[in-house]
C-alpha cells in the first residue's frame, strides 16, 4: 500500500488562512500590524529565491515587511548598524537575516546582535537555550514546521523513536531539542546520525519517525528503512534533467518512489516541509507581535 503523502503545501496554506485572521484582529483590536523585516547580502539566487517567497507570503496575509538587499562586500559593523536600527522599530517585529552570509563576515555575532524577541528564525543563542530548557520560545523554522505538521495529520511521537539525519543548528540540533520535551507531539527517543556514523543503515532500520537533513540527494532508499516508517524529508538538492525547461529538478534527500512503497508515510519534495518552514516563520512573526504588545500593556 503506498505511503500518505504529508502535504505540507496544504497544511501550510491552512496555517496561514489562520494567522491572517489573527493578524486581522490585531490590526482591528490593538492597530498592529506583524512586520518583518528582511535582510538579504548579495546575489545568491537560492536566497534571493527564499526571500521573495517569504516576502510574497506575508503580503498574502497582511503582513508589513521590507526587504533591504546589500552589497556582497559590506562591512560587518554597517550590517549590525541596520540590525540595530529594526532592533529599535517599533513598527518591526521581526528581523531575518538570510543565510548563508559571505565568509568575511561573523555569522554567530550577526544574529547575537538581532534582539532574541525579534529573531524570527529562532537562531539566537538565548532563544536555543530557551528551547533546550524547555521554555517558551521563537523556535527554529523548519524544525518547528516539522512538529506541527505531524500534529496535524495527528501522529503521536510519543514514546517513538525518532532518528535525525544531520546535526546543523538550522535543523538538526533544534529538532532534536524539540522533539525531547515533555509534551505532546514530542517527548520521544531522539538519535542523530551524522558524518562520524559508521554505520547510517543500522540507525535507519530503527527509525519510527526518520528526518532527513543531510543535503545528499536521494541518499535514503528503501532497503533502508522498516515497514511502517514515517519519513519527514527536509532535502533540497538540485539534480541534472534533461527533460527540464532548467535542466534540473529538485529532489530530497530520499528516494521517493523506494521509500513511498515500505514507508506508512513521507512528505513530497517539493511540497513538503518547505512550505511549512514559511508558515512556521510568520507563526513566529505573528508571536512577536504579540509578545511585544503583551510587554509594553
Amino acid at each position: 500500500m503506498p505511503a500518505i503523502i504529508l502535504d505540507g503545501k496544504k497544511i501550510a496554506e491552512e496555517i496561514k488562512k489562520e494567522i491572517k485572521a489573527e493578524t486581522e484582529l490585531l490590526k482591528t483590536q490593538f492597530g498592529i500590524n506583524p512586520g518583518l523585516a528582511f535582510i538579504l547580502i548579495g546575489s545568491n539566487p537560492a536566497s534571493e529565491s527564499y526571500v521573495k517567497a517569504k516576502n510574497r507570503a506575508c503580503n498574502e496575509i497582511g503582513f508589513f515587511s521590507i526587504t533591504e538587499k546589500l552589497p556582497e562586500n559590506i562591512e560587518q559593523n554597517v550590517l549590525i548598524n541596520l540590525i540595530e536600527k529594526y532592533n529599535k522599530d517599533k513598527f518591526i517585529h521581526g528581523i531575518l537575516v538570510q543565510l548563508p552570509l559571505p565568509e568575511h563576515l561573523d555569522t554567530n555575532k550577526i544574529i547575537e546582535m538581532i534582539d532574541y524577541r525579534k529573531d524570527v528564525d529562532g537562531f539566537h543563542p538565548i532563544n536555543v537555550g530557551k528551547l533546550v530548557i524547555g521554555q517558551d520560545c521563537l523556535k527554529p523554522c523548519t524544525p518547528a514546521g516539522i512538529q506541527e505538521l505531524l500534529k496535524r495529520y495527528n501522529i503521536k511521537t510519543t514514546g517513538k523513536h525518532i532518528v535525525i539525519l544531520g546535526r546543523s543548528n538550522i535543523v538538526g540540533k533544534p529538532a532534536a531539542n524539540i522533539f525531547l520535551q515533555k509534551e505532546n507531539f514530542a517527548n520521544a527517543i531522539v538519535t542523530i546520525v551524522h558524518s562520524s556514523t559508521d554505520d547510517i543503515t543500522k540507525y535507519t532500520k530503527q527509525a519510527d519517525i526518520l528526518i532527513c537533513a543531510m543535503g545528499k540527494a536521494e541518499f535514503i532508499n528503501g532497503d533502508m528503512i522498516k515497514e511502517g516508517t514515517i519519513v519527514i524529508d527536509v532535502g533540497i538538492n538540485k539534480i541534472p534533467d534533461s527533460k527540464s525547461k532548467t535542466g534540473y529538478r529538485i529532489v530530497g534527500d530520499v528516494q521517493f518512489e523506494s521509500v513511498s512503497k515500505i514507508a506508512y508515510a513521507i512528505t513530497p519534495v517539493p511540497g513538503g516541509i518547505g512550505p511549512m518552514t514559511i508558515a512556521m516563520l510568520l507563526s513566529n512573526t505573528l508571536k512577536a507581535a504579540k509578545n511585544i504588545l503583551y510587554a509594553n500593556n
